[in-house]
């Protein structure tokens, strides 16, 4: 399949896009814009990168200045095209610079925030490197230090959605196949049970489904264990980077939410927490608050 053949169309909401105010990024935002009208997305959020740890990509990349006027001047130049557009952040999560995070979040209001793991600065899961840390290893030692922040982040109360979950697997690939982690459903419960207890949405990221490793971030099967623990929010994202994966397998998103039972999307307008309905509509977008 082309990637053209994999994106979504006409659903309500994209919570998790990067434009070229990322530092891994290449896309202007109106071209998110143009292509949410083509398709039919009804509402996006800008998530561009923000890291505390000094050396990582997005550290002091930009200034929230910067990222709050381009994003809120195109809000003002395509709300009479039928899209959306909302002012969003991703931060990196570390225990190390929980504080700093802290302190950005209470200085600076933001639409909706995203609270994820990546790959730190001098990584154990780094390509010269992994080989060696998966060797000899059981499975909960090899994702323990993903899995460690992802809880704590969690356990924080800072964000409104954890993000994608278990992106390790896109690490660990291909010396831990991610059927080995979805075999082991009892990795996940700490973390499920974090998001249930600490009140933000699960992310399910469809990246991971244009990645090698061929499926979500979580896969459908924790989707359902989520709201079998009592998961009662989740949000829907592409994670797109380039023009091309603009809402990249979204609707294989929906339908992993929809199968475990949710009805709704929580998400956030720089305001109370709204849900949005995880059906094809053209008038998703007005939602009702929670």
């Amino acid at each position: 399949m082309t990637a053209i053949d994999r994106r979504g169309r006409d659903l309500p909401l994209d919570t998790h896009l990067h434009t070229d105010l990322s530092p891994d990024s290449d896309v202007p935002i109106d071209v998110f814009a143009r292509q949410a009208v083509e398709l039919g997305i009804a509402e996006i959020a800008i998530t561009d990168h923000v890291d505390f740890q000094p050396g990582a990509p997005a550290f002091q990349h930009t200034t929230f200045a910067q990222r709050e006027r381009v994003v809120r001047e195109a809000a003002e130049r395509w709300a009479d095209h039928g899209v959306a557009i909302r002012f969003g952040v991703e931060l990196t999560y570390e225990r190390s610079w929980e504080s700093a995070i802290r302190d950005h979040l209470a200085h600076n209001a933001y639409d909706f925030t995203i609270g994820s793991w990546h790959e730190p600065v001098d990584s154990v899961y780094a390509p010269r490197r992994v080989a060696a840390w998966v060797a000899g290893k059981s499975l909960s030692e090899i994702v323990a230090p993903a899995f460690t922040e992802v809880i704590a982040a969690a356990r924080s109360g800072l964000f409104d959605a954890i993000g994608h979950i278990d992106v390790v697997k896109r690490y660990l690939h291909p010396h831990v196949p991610a059927d080995r982690l979805g075999a082991a459903p009892e990795l996940y419960e700490p973390i499920l049970q974090a998001i249930v207890d600490g009140g933000s949405a699960l992310e399910v990221n469809t990246s991971g489904l244009r990645h090698a490793v061929g499926e979500a971030y979580p896969s459908p099967a924790i989707v359902s264990m989520f709201r079998s623990m009592g998961g009662r929010a989740v949000t829907i994202g592409s994670d797109a980077h380039r023009e091309r994966h603009f809402a990249w397998a979204l609707q294989d998103g929906y339908d992993a939410v929809t199968h475990a039972g949710f009805e709704a999307l929580a998400f956030r307008r720089g305001g109370t927490r709204v849900a949005v309905a995880a059906t094809s509509t053209p008038n998703a977008v007005a939602g009702r608050s929670l």
